[in-house]
């Protein structure tokens, strides 16, 4: 019998995350399950899912984070109700001409200016005041932002004493605070898997800076406000229980509406287009490798198998 390789999903195709806890996730069979602690087992289409999230209480084997990479679905090690994120697979981000071209528009001043004006436009729906610095739109940005979370607040019937919480005590936030951490962190997912299938570094960032998701930031903020707070808000409305859990189904629903993980990738392009380079060519001397890789089979930045 001939070996037929995995073909990955393209991302826009797949459904966006869910989340995994107190139990062991392996390849059993050739399948992706995940085990409980009486042997009960729940198979997990891992090639149709964008990102995985396991909480504290989940133990991954070898296998499975093979599997996981080979399909490109990304795995994240999340604390309790997805809000701080601990470690994550790569399943890819392999284009170095891709990392180079985020590179050189970070780098240059008047470059990562234009990148920031473009994220600012896509985000409020306006051009951005001319001759402001990076640090002036940032003004400007957090102004509107906290203008809007009054505003949504207002419309939900939700009481609002600012954006509160402790990433080290998630349960200390009131139920708004804690429907929108856990709100943003699916969109921060599904942002970092958008991210690594195009190719690029979720670490070079232009209006975020210095942190391993610097540019997951970047891109989810264009993105919440007209998906996932809105959400956050109108689950707070309802006082649940389990606010996390409520506003993860949520989530999971209104990415599936609004079809978020097909618009991501084209709108990363986008916003790194508006700094009107192209990416850098290989240098003349650069040797191509020994042993020739095959032919992508999913997205641009998917390692192949």
């Amino acid at each position: 019998m001939s070996y037929i390789p995995l073909k990955p999903i393209p991302l826009k195709d797949r459904n966006s995350l869910i989340f995994l806890r107190y139990g062991q996730v392996d390849m059993i069979d050739g399948a992706f399950v995940l085990v409980d602690s009486i042997g009960v087992r729940t198979h997990i289409p891992v090639g149709s899912i964008a990102c995985i999230m396991l909480e504290p209480g989940t133990r991954v084997s070898h296998a499975a984070v093979k599997l996981a990479a080979t399909v490109g679905t990304l795995l994240v090690w999340v604390g309790e109700a997805g809000v701080r994120m601990y470690a994550a697979g790569q399943p890819g981000g392999a284009r170095s001409d891709k990392l180079l071209y985020q590179a050189q528009l970070a780098l240059d001043p008047a470059l990562r200016l234009k990148v920031v004006r473009k994220m600012f436009e896509l985000r409020f729906g306006e051009e951005p005041p001319a001759r402001r610095s990076v640090d002036q739109l940032r003004g400007i940005e957090g102004a509107r932002v906290r203008k809007t979370y009054q505003l949504l607040a207002k419309q939900y019937g939700v009481k609002w004493n600012g954006r509160r919480y402790d990433p080290k005590d998630w349960a200390a936030g009131d139920t708004a605070n804690q429907c929108i951490s856990a709100a943003t962190s699916c969109l921060y997912g599904i942002t970092e898997a958008a991210i690594l299938a195009a190719g690029y570094a979720p670490a070079i960032g232009f209006l975020h800076t210095g942190k391993p998701l610097s540019f997951v930031y970047d891109i989810a903020d264009v993105l919440k406000f007209d998906t996932v707070v809105p959400v956050a808000f109108k689950v707070a409305a309802k006082h649940p229980q389990k606010p996390d859990q409520e506003v993860r189904r949520a989530c999971r629903d209104q990415f599936r509406s609004q079809k978020t993980l097909k618009k991501l990738i084209p709108m990363i392009e986008e916003i790194l287009a508006a700094g009107e380079i192209s990416p850098p060519p290989p240098p003349e001397d650069s040797q191509p490798p020994a042993i020739p890789e095959p032919e992508g089979l999913g997205d641009s930045g998917h390692r192949s198998s």
